[in-house]
């Protein structure tokens, strides 16, 4: 048997990367329906803003549950229950900010604006739900 090169490793090590990546895309797409559908509900009784931050907790704690289990693999447990808003305290402000720039100044839909912040928001949201949820645990090396 001939040895591996460095590219079939770096291949080899990509292939766990881009299921969870996909795990995450996938779980953010259910969820992002989901938030969205509490959003528009909310919308028809409260202000946007309002709306648009109820329908984020009831979505961070949909994304706990989603990515502690399918994407991380990880146990849900109360320390990280507890800690795992306090990152996205960062994607609030980061989207509740951006909101008012699309809504208020570019004139965009209320309707569309917050899919435009979640889309932009990825990034983030995988990189701090990664190092929370992988933080002390054997899989996060």
């Amino acid at each position: 048997m001939l040895p591996e090169s460095g590219l079939g490793r770096q291949r080899r090590n990509l292939i766990p990367h881009a299921k969870r990546w996909a795990t995450f895309l996938l779980g953010g797409l259910v969820n992002t329906g989901f938030s969205y559908a509490v959003y528009l509900l909310l919308n028809l009784y409260l202000s946007y803003q309002v709306a648009y931050f109820l329908a984020y907790v009831a979505g961070v704690v949909f994304s706990y549950v989603v990515n502690s289990l399918l994407v991380f693999g990880v146990p849900l447990t109360w320390q990280r229950f507890l800690a795992f808003p306090l990152v996205y305290v960062v994607q609030y402000v980061s989207g509740a900010l951006m909101l008012s720039l699309l809504v208020e100044m570019l004139g965009i839909s209320k309707t569309w604006a917050p899919l435009v912040v979640t889309v932009a928001l990825l990034p983030l949201t995988y990189l701090l739900s990664k190092l929370l949820l992988l933080r002390n645990t054997k899989a996060g090396g």
